[in-house]
């Protein structure tokens, strides 16, 4: 039997791969390859999963019936992490975002019900709390006000899993994730563009005064959450859920500037620019849940997880996250 992970081929996707890789499980690694970044990037993303003979891959899109259909019959779990990235693209290609996210959900979903898989885990944001005020975010908080059509385009899918799980007996788990960062994070998110161009000696963007926060969250800890979540939900427990994954540390914008000027040992450049539409002012991860329904305990400090970034932006080939 067989996990599906869909965006196998990203950031999180390929470091879940290998772990799950690592510990016996056969996993069908489902990837559109599209040109959000570049491809060959992800493509250098699978090649540890490629050398392993219970790897699996499919190349095609989660909208697709054909390459759905043509999945292998063995698939016992599905763990959605394929998506549209990306709070500012999300708000000029609204349609593409919805049709992505939403509807991809919605068919993996459909092929859930269809093959009698119930196991189902879902890829989710943090996102959806929007600009709250009630700090540290926890489950039971607000989600009617996303302020972007990415974080609308994750809330649906939570509520669609929810449908699922009462028409069709689906346990899905909606994994909600805090701004993960680490070996493999894709060149679009701020560290690892902040760090491209300090190296080169250019000026990093900085949005607002400096004062934003994020949750940031190591890429070994979501990793551990997400696996937990597949034995959550591949149990006996309730049939839905939706839980925090985070680090549960608020790290200010110029925090993380710092922290990262100091790994690379390089003095940051900053331009300073107007607060961007759609991006919310602060998140912090109440992780309380996560550690009573899936033992989750984020350990990576982020200073620590900074520099073990820049180890692998100095020499990708040291990369051996995702494999504890």
């Amino acid at each position: 039997m067989s996990v599906l992970v869909t965006g196998a081929a990203g950031f999180i996707g390929s470091h879940l791969v290998e772990r799950l890789l690592g510990r016996g499980e056969a996993v069908v690694g489902l990837d559109c390859f599209d040109d959000f970044y570049d491809p060959r990037i992800k493509e250098r993303n699978l090649d540890r999963a490629r050398q392993h003979g219970a790897f699996r891959e499919v190349r095609g899109d989660v909208r697709d019936d054909s390459t759905l259909s043509a999945l292998p019959d063995e698939i016992h779990t599905i763990v959605h992490l394929a998506a549209r990235p990306g709070v500012r693209p999300s708000i000029a290609r609204p349609v593409l975002y919805c049709d992505v996210n939403v509807s991809g959900t919605a068919a993996l979903l459909s092929l859930a019900r269809n093959r009698g898989i119930r196991s189902f885990v879902f890829g989710s944001s943090s996102s959806v709390y929007g600009n709250s005020d009630r700090l540290p975010l926890s489950e039971d908080g607000p989600v009617d006000r996303p302020i972007s059509p990415y974080a609308a385009t994750k809330r649906s899918g939570e509520l669609i899993c929810h449908s699922a799980t009462h028409l069709h007996d689906i346990r899905c788990l909606c994994l909600r994730l805090f701004t993960v960062y680490g070996p493999r994070q894709r060149p679009d998110l701020a560290i690892h563009k902040f760090a491209r161009r300090m190296v080169d000696g250019q000026e990093i963007p900085l949005y607002g005064d400096g004062g934003t926060e994020r949750d940031y969250t190591y890429i070994d800890d979501i990793i551990d959450g997400i696996e937990a979540g597949i034995s959550f939900v591949q149990g006996r427990g309730a049939s839905f859920e939706i839980v925090n994954l985070g680090g549960g540390r608020r790290v200010t914008l110029l925090e993380m500037v710092r922290a990262l000027s100091n790994a690379l040992g390089v003095e940051a450049r900053i331009a300073w620019l107007p607060h961007q539409p759609g991006d919310v002012l602060r998140t912090h991860a109440d992780v309380s849940k996560a550690g009573q329904l899936l033992g989750f305990r984020p350990s990576t400090g982020f200073e620590d997880g900074v520099e073990a970034f820049v180890r692998w932006f100095r020499d990708p080939e040291s990369d051996r996250v995702g494999s504890s």
